[in-house]
């Protein structure tokens, strides 16, 4: 099939790319785990999030002029350092990483979608949650561009609702809640910041689709930076309505679906009706975004022979074995690791993911006709947020540290063996 040469996206659309990425299900997923770690400064924390996704925005800008087309980060990385057993590696945590995503969404509508139950069932939230990955994955298989065609739809349903609980909240503000006396102390609000980095995560988007945008070497800059500073606003005002007017012992009993009881001072229980059926909206299509998403990353990297050939595989031209391989993985991760787990390690694999997308930037800056220091700022900012994550998730929960290591060692010994044992002469010439 030949590729479609029609730039149809203006700097609106790509915008709402942008804004739909980002929030998707991570903000109701991530905001009760904001509140418990950094209480009062949880506004803070979201801007500290956002200052490095907006840093690292700048570097997909001038990445995707120069690269155009729909390969996005792995083009990048791979532009950069070449085809080796480092970037190779990192490719697959990629697709490791939105495994990861697509597991914390199906986590937050089992939560949302149990508040529907009366009933408390331990059973019945793990089927909520499979559902949440079995029905996106049936859409994919039959008709992929059925939710794709509501996504704006979705999208605009989101902002409009969130929108409506800030303004209704404004005259319920007590500042009290959001003074430094309740704030928890410093190192902690910044690890707070990159725990919910993940809800940042989907700004990238913009970048894959840059070959169908116009006049990207404007259109792209002003629409991926625009995009994460509209979003970081929102989270900020979202943390401010939330701390100054729910009690902190009512988000504790309420963690994983504290934004629908953020709406209930100023909307009601109607509000929390309304909350829940936007979160199930939200992380439904995104699981279905992502799941589209990573199949077809899947279908590159074997075409490129980094994953085996029947990720190529395709019926009705979808990439059947790519999709039922992101049901299954996601359906696994989902119900064997906690949400608080499952946002370290998406949160930790995408600051690792974007620091390798500062350092090509960096590494490409004349070729890119870019100033470098922006990119090397981006990078400590990338790579020092990586580092107080993992530290401070190290003494809080160890086991988060060593399931993304485990991911990390995943990534490079398939890398090392399926490239030496099947694909060996490949990586021979790219490693000597």
């Amino acid at each position: 099939m030949m590729p479609n040469t029609t730039k149809t996206i203006g700097l609106a659309g790509a915008i709402a790319i942008g804004i739909g990425g980002m929030v998707g299900g991570g903000i109701f997923a991530v905001l009760g785990e904001a509140v418990s770690l950094s209480h009062g400064a949880t506004p803070l924390a979201f801007l500290f999030g956002g200052v490095i996704a907006l840093m690292t925005a700048f570097s997909y800008a001038r990445l995707a002029v120069a690269f155009p087309g729909p390969g996005g980060t792995v083009i990048y990385i791979d532009s950069a350092f070449g085809n080796n057993l480092a970037s190779g590696s990192v490719n697959l945590m990629l697709w490791l990483s939105y495994l990861v995503t697509i597991a914390l969404y199906a986590v937050a509508f089992g939560a949302y979608a149990h508040t529907f139950f009366p009933l408390e069932s331990a059973l019945l939230h793990h089927i909520l949650i499979s559902l949440a990955i079995v029905l996106p994955t049936l859409i994919n298989l039959v008709s992929s561009a059925f939710v794709s065609r509501s996504e704006t739809f979705i999208v605009g349903m989101k902002l409009l609702l969130l929108a409506l609980i800030i303004l209704a909240s404004i005259p319920d503000i007590d500042a009290a809640p959001l003074s430094p006396s309740h704030w928890g102390a410093f190192p902690t609000i910044i690890a707070a910041g990159m725990i919910i980095f993940v809800a940042y995560e989907g700004f990238e988007l913009i970048a894959n689709a840059s070959a169908d945008i116009k006049t990207p070497e404007r259109t792209l800059p002003r629409a991926l930076i625009g995009s994460v500073l509209i979003v970081i606003v929102l989270y900020i005002l979202i943390g401010v309505v939330t701390v100054s007017s729910v009690p902190e012992t009512a988000l504790e009993k309420a963690k994983d679906y504290a934004l629908a009881v953020a709406a209930e001072p100023a909307l009601g229980h109607t509000g929390f009706i309304l909350v829940a059926v936007a979160a199930l909206l939200a992380t439904f299509s995104a699981i279905n975004a992502t799941i589209y998403g990573n199949a077809r990353l899947g279908y590159t990297l074997a075409k490129e022979g980094r994953l085996p050939e029947a990720f190529d595989k395709e019926r009705r031209n979808e990439p059947f074995v790519g999709v039922l391989a992101t049901m299954a993985l996601g359906i696994v991760i989902a119900n064997t690791i906690n949400l608080t787990e499952i946002a370290i390690i998406g949160s930790a694999g995408f600051l690792l993911i974007f620091a390798l997308v500062n350092a090509a930037a960096l590494k490409l800056a004349r070729a890119i006709g870019s100033q470098p220091l922006l990119h090397l700022l981006a990078l400590l900012l990338s790579a020092g947020a990586l580092l107080v994550l993992l530290y401070h998730t190290w003494e809080e929960n160890s086991a988060a540290v060593m399931i993304f290591a485990g991911f990390i060692a995943i990534s490079v010994l398939f890398e090392l063996l399926y490239g030496r044992l099947v694909r060996g002469h490949f990586l021979d010439r790219a490693y000597h």
